[in-house]
């Protein structure tokens, strides 16, 4: 990659709602980085440079719509790396990854959308591949701490000489929606995509498909789990989260009867069980109502629109906690935490994607695979380490329990 492009990094949705917090980010940790924010209008991108303060003062501006290929591929070359959070992804995000690849410049996002990212993987994954190019999707609250975990604990068996044959994770969150995740979660249904959401493999390369047993099919119902001594139930991100693992355990190669899944922590007690079951069941009845269009139309209606979502207090007020359990192939148990304060879906989710651009940026020749590996990635298998570390030193927690 050419040293001469005039950016490191390019912030693509920068007026957007999250892509506002990731300009205030760069402003606040991104000095002696040349960085600019892109999206299609000037103006908003201009408000939203001087609303990050003084730290944002010397980026750049680059207008470039999502369907102009020629300003795509201009963007593209002039950057290592494009950070994006514009999303729907699968309606805006195609043509900028597709040049990402042909300018080899590096891309990560914050998307949830795994039909997406399976077309990304069909059409880009061997010639990313093939010139050490990093496209790492679903790096934001989809899909980091479940994959960062589940790596974590595998790393740790390995370094026991124990091969891990599974990771289950239980999420305790608190936090609110903004309107870009929403629209493109209805856009995934709008385009018939259920079929492919269902599929535990989705992600997987075509030679790594093992037959879906009661292990890897998607939790409907709660239950108290021993080994979190808790209740728990279907997590709505875990459709997203587990296939994106699976990938990382393909890619990186676990081992061939490793098993992924996790659910929602509700606590111990008799109302804790009542809660799971309520969850459970309104989750089935949500999940069955969106299949209708006249329902989606109404929940556009209702939602916040794209751009907008929780206030400042409220997503100061949120936070996450997922706790892991790995299985070693000798009956050893271990356990781990990654952890947040902040919004996940929001301010979490801003650290974490900003944390991966870095990576991309400031710590290449430390990436898994050295500087030459490349592909349609996962946070594990294209970042790994090199962003736990960092997240670490962010403030996140992601540490082995004794």
């Amino acid at each position: 990659m050419s040293k001469s492009r005039p950016y490191d990094v390019v912030l693509y949705g920068a007026s957007g709602f999250v892509g506002r917090q990731t300009v205030a980010y760069f402003a606040a940790h991104g000095g002696g980085l040349r960085w600019a924010l892109a999206g299609r209008n000037r103006d908003k991108l201009e408000a939203a440079r001087q609303a990050a303060g003084p730290g944002a003062a010397h980026a750049g501006i680059v207008v470039a719509d999502a369907a102009d290929a020629r300003a795509l591929a201009a963007l593209a070359g002039d950057t290592r790396v494009v950070l994006s959070t514009a999303g729907p992804f699968a309606l805006f995000g195609s043509a900028l990854v597709a040049a990402c690849v042909a300018q080899r410049t590096h891309y990560v996002d914050i998307t949830g959308e795994t039909p997406w990212v399976r077309g990304l993987i069909d059409r880009h994954h061997a010639q990313a591949a093939a010139d050490g190019t990093r496209i790492i999707p679903c790096c934001g609250f989809d899909s980091v701490p479940s994959d960062l975990g589940a790596a974590m604990l595998v790393q740790h068996f390995a370094a026991q000489g124990e091969p891990c044959t599974g990771v289950k994770a239980a999420f305790s969150l608190r936090g609110g929606f903004n309107g870009g995740t929403l629209a493109s979660a209805l856009n995934m249904l709008d385009s018939g995509q259920a079929d492919a959401l269902a599929d535990p493999w989705l992600l997987n390369p075509a030679d790594t498909r093992p037959p879906a047993g009661p292990t890897d099919a998607d939790p409907v119902a709660p239950h108290r789990d021993a080994d979190f001594k808790a209740w728990v139930g279907p997590f709505f991100m875990g459709p997203v989260n587990t296939r994106v693992v699976r990938r990382s355990a393909a890619l990186l190669d676990y081992g061939p009867g490793f098993h992924y899944q996790e659910y929602l922590r509700f606590g111990s007690g008799t109302a804790a069980a009542l809660m799971a079951a309520g969850v459970s069941a309104g989750m089935g009845a949500s999940q069955a109502a969106l299949q209708l269009a006249p329902v989606r139309a109404l929940a556009r209606r209702l939602a916040p629109a794209p751009g907008e979502g929780p206030s400042e207090d409220s997503m100061n007020r949120g936070g996450f906690r997922c706790e892991l359990v790995g299985f070693g192939a000798r009956g050893t148990v271990a356990r781990a935490r990654v952890a947040a304060s902040g919004d996940p879906g929001n301010r979490a989710t801003t650290v974490m994607v900003c944390e991966a651009a870095l990576a991309l940026a400031l710590d290449a020749r430390a990436l898994p695979g050295g500087k030459s590996g490349g592909g349609v990635l996962t946070p594990a298998s294209g970042l790994g380490v090199v962003l736990a570390d960092r997240l670490r030193q962010a403030g996140m927690t992601l540490a082995l329990v004794v």
